[in-house]
């Protein structure tokens, strides 16, 4: 087990990322996205409804699941579907880790289908899939671990 460089098959697990969960990323994914509802940015407003600290929107964890899959496979391929559902709430002062599986993949059409999952000190914050089309500069991919079979 280790690092290498090989085409990606189904199987293929992409290397974890690491993002850590702060009140300023969480603001500014809010303020970016146009998401205005107090619970993504006043603290004292989110616990009056409920929750223990003002949380990270969908829309934050979607571009940071589309950072993912483009950090791995470059800024050639082209993401087609995003489809998540949102678990856990991403807290300032926790960390969120990425992690990704090719399960389908097209050899025609180089479109591939990951599972992504980020999960945080409480549980999975998102799960879901991305469909990326893989082209030529993304044959070959830099993968962590095995290959499931």
């Amino acid at each position: 087990m280790g690092t290498e460089t090989t085409r990606p098959g189904v199987g293929t697990r992409l290397p974890p990322l690491e993002i850590p969960i702060t009140r300023t990323l969480i603001v500014a994914g809010a303020i970016a996205s146009r998401d205005y509802q107090d619970v993504h940015h006043d603290a004292e407003l989110a616990r009056r409804k409920g929750s223990p600290d003002i949380f990270m929107n969908i829309l934050t964890t979607n571009g940071l699941v589309g950072r993912y899959i483009t950090d791995h496979f470059g800024s050639a391929a082209e993401i087609r579907k995003v489809a998540i559902r949102l678990g856990a709430p991403n807290y300032p002062g926790d960390t969120m880790v990425l992690t990704g599986r090719i399960e389908e993949l097209d050899e025609v059409t180089g479109m591939a289908t990951v599972r992504v999952v980020g999960a945080n000190g409480i549980g999975n914050h998102v799960t879901g899939t991305v469909t990326v089309t893989l082209t030529a500069a993304t044959a070959t991919a830099t993968v962590t671990g095995e290959v499931d079979s």
